[in-house]
């Protein structure tokens, strides 16, 4: 049986469900006639409908997108740093690229009172997005300088972890000379969550989401070959250097972005990778990376949903229920890992 032949189409199913799940459900009932007529542009004329049609395409519409946008690029990330690194633990947060891409927003958040008003509503979600890609990629680069004194996975995970307390500790004293406004500001955003994402942050995520992904589709080839080593990658004519910097800069731009709007999403890029390529049984760039963008989509939009469990008023923080899945299921590979070694 050809296994992609039958996974993919499988996934994209999950997919799917979990992306209708999520915009169907919530603390509000929405039917599935409303629910098609708002995607279908009918958005109603009154009463009951135009209040479930205006929750769909202000909330629960922007909230799934998000969640298939974040889910696809934090897996592929993740896969990217792991590949890189070769290490089964490298992931954003892991690797302190999501606290360099919060120095990022906290930084532009301190500055952003004393920019003009109409410089900012001109330039929209940009600026968030680049400023916290930015501190992404300088996280990035730092962890490469260590990791080429750093062989051992402990070691890189260790820098990984101080180079995340540093970046707390300066983001605490940006913090300390930050207006009240300020401070609230970052401690929503801190949280994690896919609630707040509006249209037009939606579609700066997408179009970075897309861009990541194209370079890092492109260099499937050449990361296949590099998992023989760098030295025998070289001798198949891949410019090392110039592959490890797009590639990292692909997985920053696609960590970056996320981080900058839906907040640190934890467990995401670390676990997803790890079940890619059980379910492709093996390691190969062309299949995992495609299977990482699915599995990381649905697992996202599964999250969500539960945060927004129906019968619920209140809405569960994103990232406790990314961590009850995410855990369990990176310390069950570890294990798997070191039997078979």
């Amino acid at each position: 049986m050809n296994r992609p032949a039958v996974l993919f189409p499988l996934l994209f199913l999950i997919v799917a469900l979990a992306f209708a799940a999520d915009v169907a459900f919530g603390p509000v009932t929405v039917s599935w006639k409303e629910i098609l007529a708002a995607l279908g542009g009918s958005w109603g004329n009154g009463g009951d409908g135009a209040a479930s049609t205006i929750i769909l395409r202000e909330f629960r519409l922007p909230r799934a997108v998000a969640a298939l946008c974040a889910g696809a690029g934090l897996g592929v990330a993740g896969f990217l740093l792991q590949t890189q690194f070769r290490n089964p633990l490298a992931g954003p947060a892991e690797l302190g690229i999501s606290s360099g891409a919060g120095l990022g927003v906290a930084a532009l958040l301190l500055v952003e009172p004393l920019l003009p008003a109409a410089l900012l509503n001109a330039l929209g979600p940009w600026p968030l997005a680049a400023t916290a890609a930015l501190g992404a990629a300088a996280t990035v680069a730092l962890v490469m300088v260590l990791s080429a004194r750093l062989w051992d996975s402990a070691s890189l995970l260790l820098a990984g972890l101080m180079i995340a307390s540093a970046c707390g500790a300066v983001i605490s004293l940006m913090q300390y000379f930050s207006e009240a406004a300020q401070l609230k500001a970052y401690a929503l955003w801190g949280f994690g969550g896919l609630g707040g994402v509006t249209w037009a942050q939606n579609g700066v995520l997408a179009l970075c989401v897309a861009a990541g992904l194209t370079v890092s589709w492109m260099l499937s080839r050449p990361l296949y070959a590099t998992l023989l080593g760098d030295s025998a990658a070289a001798a198949l004519g891949i410019p090392v250097r110039r592959f490890r910097l797009l590639t990292l800069a692909a997985a920053s731009l696609l960590s970056g972005v996320v981080t900058a709007f839906c907040g640190p999403v934890a467990f995401v890029g670390l676990a997803v990778p790890h079940l890619a390529r059980f379910c492709v049984r093996g390691s190969d760039p062309r299949l995992v990376q495609p299977a990482c963008m699915l599995i990381g989509a649905a697992l996202l939009l599964i999250c969500d949903g539960l945060s927004h469990f129906p019968g619920r008023d209140a809405v569960l923080p994103l990232n406790a229920v990314t961590s009850l899945f995410g855990a369990p299921t990176v310390l069950y590979f570890l294990l798997r890992r070191a039997r078979s070694a």
